[in-house]
């Protein structure tokens, strides 16, 4: 905006616009210099700005044309109505009023100077105005300075927006009850739960449903071991008001001593400093029993529901079946390997209670159960009869060696099912913890001997496998053999002569077996020893079982060369071994060996266990041309199983003789075995026994404890007779 002119404004005549108007006389009447009567000009005196010029073209009042000097406050008068008067009367005032010939005392003013306006003729148009083109005097310094007033009076502050402050609000109040909204959904729709059970613990009881623990049982369904319905005496010690008393009228019930009851009940501190009301007395207890000690109503004494394990057969199969604890979790044998199988998962009861003594449910309350889900049963390939009477001639001929330890073992061919495995000594799997910790070990699985002899089956065999040897071959066969520093003599003499492969089995040569390794090799060998299953554990199914181990071929010093291929400086169990005899019976295929036929489901559902592994390791026709060279061993004159023969069957076996190895050290003296299969033309059982007497001869328990197992499980099992007549006639020393 252009800064406003000093000069007083004029229309395009000339005229000043917004000042005094003169009168104007007629058009014929000339202007005269008196100023106009009714113009407003002395209403500008008084306007805010103050910048109005008064004229006064009257030369007679103020000197002629002279130049008037004016000041903006001149025409103020001491009466604060008389602008409004003035403008009311036309600016007739103006012309009444006197002139102030000097500014108001003590204010500073403007003082300006203007020509009188010439007269002008009538006609003659008034030039139009002009601007100032000389610069303005210098203002003299005397003078003080004007402040010049605002031309715009200032704008009053800015007030707050109010419809800015109501739409503020507004968005913070919705915001607020939007956030209560929102967390009121959270409330009712997602952590009504939490809420709602927060005080469940309070009001709710809850019973646990134990879950029956699956049975076992022999291949024919009789149960070998079985939860039964039992109960558990417990002591609140805080309410034992008589402990001595208490613990003596509960002795003779549960058959615990008095001192180790009153033991039980003395008052003890949990780990949290409370208080405990709890401990059992006694567990798995006949219920007639406990019916006895509720009679008595003895303070602080509880009975509950409990579960015990019912062993009927006491140590029958105890080494494998094992025992649980008293919470029914499996600890040993295949109560240990098959837990998760066998245990089940416990159900439970939660429901309102009342308070007070009787905590008894609420009718209409708060009630949920989730039912026990019973465990599965297991059904092994166990015969418990061939059992029974295995572990009993077990344990006769054990009774010769005392403290010895012996294993039997039974395949039936050629499904490879373990039809009985004892071990002694033994212990009863109902009362398993007076019982000794080695008494508890599976010796099958578990007692790594050095086989000895029963190793030389697999020796022959692998040489008429890879056509080393023929049934026919003979060999001349020294008294001894020498391999490193090592001699390794025959326990019948042969001086030399040729001696059958038969006769060597028959007589179990040393230098024979020896022999005909060497030319098999030791790389063909160990490869064949892992055929038969020896060095890493048969998967039967007990737990821990032990592998055995080979000697690797670039471990064998010049001794090895004589002591591995007759069965030392070999580790393996009486069930590995018992195995490998299986695959020569079963036509030279290996099956694995297993325990477990099939696992029932609480719903009576049987489910068969995998398959077990097999693998081929002899033709069917070496496999039955190295179990007619084993029936030597049963029927050669001084042969060394003739102790083992069944009388009316083919037997066709080894006999052997090596150490027991315990950490790998050598224990004093012999493990004397026997594996042989029946009948011989038609394997349909292998039976293994290993029988180990520290301080007497185990030749005489393994042979005939095998001839007694065998004959039994023939007529257990109703076999015929051999129907091919008795074995073939054998020269030991052909000419």
């Amino acid at each position: 905006m252009p800064p406003r002119s000093d000069e007083p404004r004029r229309d395009p005549k000339g005229a000043r616009r917004g000042s005094s108007r003169e009168a104007r006389p007629a058009d014929d009447e000339p202007r005269t210099g008196e100023p106009g009567i009714g113009g407003i000009s002395g209403a500008r005196a008084y306007t805010p700005r103050g910048r109005t010029v008064r004229e006064d073209r009257g030369t007679a009042a103020r000197g002629g044309g002279a130049e008037q000097r004016r000041t903006p406050r001149s025409t103020r008068s001491g009466d604060p109505f008389r602008p409004a008067l003035q403008v009311l009367d036309g600016g007739r005032a103006a012309a009444r009023s006197g002139r102030r010939d000097a500014p108001a005392a003590g204010r500073g003013g403007v003082v300006r100077t203007v020509s009188p306006r010439t007269p002008r003729a009538p006609g003659v148009d008034e030039p139009a105005p002009r601007r100032r083109t000389t610069p303005r005097a210098p203002r003299r310094a005397d003078r003080p300075v004007a402040r010049r007033p605002s031309r715009k009076p200032p704008r009053p502050p800015k007030l707050a927006d109010s419809r800015l402050r109501l739409r503020l609000g507004t968005a913070l109040a919705l915001t607020l009850f939007a956030s209560i909204g929102i967390r009121l959904v959270f409330l009712q729709a997602v952590d009504a739960p939490a809420y709602a059970g927060g005080g469940t613990a309070d009001r709710t009881r809850t019973v646990e449903l134990p879950a029956p623990r699956g049975a076992i049982y022999d291949t024919t369904g009789a149960p070998l071991a079985r939860s039964v319905e039992a109960r558990y005496v417990s002591v609140d010690p805080t309410e034992v008001e008589d402990p001595p008393g208490t613990a003596k009228a509960l002795s003779p019930l549960l058959g615990i001593p008095a001192s180790k009851l009153v033991e039980l009940m003395k008052p003890r501190k949990l780990e949290n400093g409370v208080e405990s009301r709890f401990a059992y007395l006694a567990r798995g207890v006949e219920i007639a029993t406990a019916k006895q000690v509720q009679a008595l109503e003895l303070p602080g004494i509880g009975v509950h529901r409990d579960e015990r394990r019912d062993v009927p057969g006491g140590d029958l199969a105890a080494n494998l079946i094992g025992f649980t604890s008293q919470d029914m979790a499996g600890l040993e044998g295949l109560e240990a390997r098959f837990d998760d199988v066998l245990a089940g998962q416990d159900g439970k009861r939660v429901y309102e209670a009342g308070l007070g003594d009787l905590a008894a449910p609420i009718p209409g309350g708060y009630s949920r159960t989730i039912p026990a889900k019973p465990g599965s049963s297991l059904a092994l390939t166990i015969d418990r009869d061939l059992q029974f009477r295995t572990q009993q001639i077990l344990s006769a001929g054990m009774a010769q060696a005392p403290g010895g330890t012996g294993a039997a073992v039974i395949i039936e061919i050629p499904s490879g099912a373990v039809l009985a495995q004892a071990s002694n000594p033994t212990y009863s799997a109902a009362k398993p913890l007076p019982s000794d910790p080695v008494a508890r070990e599976d010796a099958a699985t578990s007692f790594v001997v050095d086989p000895g002899s029963i190793h030389k089956a697999i020796t022959f065999g692998a040489a008429l496998q890879e056509g080393v040897i023929t049934p026919d071959t003979t060999l001349p066969i020294a008294n001894a053999i020498k391999k490193g520093d090592t001699w390794f003599p025959d326990t019948h003499p042969a001086n030399g002569k040729r001696m059958s492969i038969p006769g060597m089995l028959a007589y179990s040569s040393n230098v024979g077996t020896i022999t005909i390794a060497d030319k098999l090799g030791r790389d063909r060998l160990i490869d064949y020893q892992k055929r038969f299953g020896l060095g890493k554990p048969t998967g039967e199914g007990m737990p821990g079982e032990a592998s055995g181990r080979l000697l690797p071929a670039d471990e064998w010093s010049e001794s090895s060369e004589g002591s591995v291929p007759i069965g030392h400086s070999v580790d393996a169990t009486p069930l590995q071994m018992a195995a490998a005899y299986a695959a020569i019976a079963n036509n030279g295929t290996y099956v694995q060996p297993h325990l477990v036929k099939e696992v029932i489901g609480p719903d009576g559902k049987r489910t068969p266990t995998p398959a077990p592994v097999t693998r081929s390791v002899l033709s069917p026709q070496n496999a039955a041309a190295l179990r007619t060279m084993l029936e030597a061993v049963t029927t050669v004159d001084n042969a060394t199983g003739l102790a083992a023969a069944v009388p009316g069957y083919r037997v066709a076996g080894k006999t052997g003789t090596g150490w027991r190895l315990v950490d790998g050290k050598k224990q004093p003296g012999e493990v004397s075995s026997f594996i042989g299969m029946a009948p011989a033309e038609n394997p349909q059982y292998v039976i293994a026994v290993f029988a180990y007497a520290p301080k007497s001869n185990g030749a005489a328990i393994a042979g005939p404890a095998f001839r007694d197992m065998m004959q039994f499980t023939l007529r257990h099992y109703r076999v015929p007779p051999s129907t091919g007549g008795s074995a073939p006639k054998f020269t030991v020393y052909p000419r």
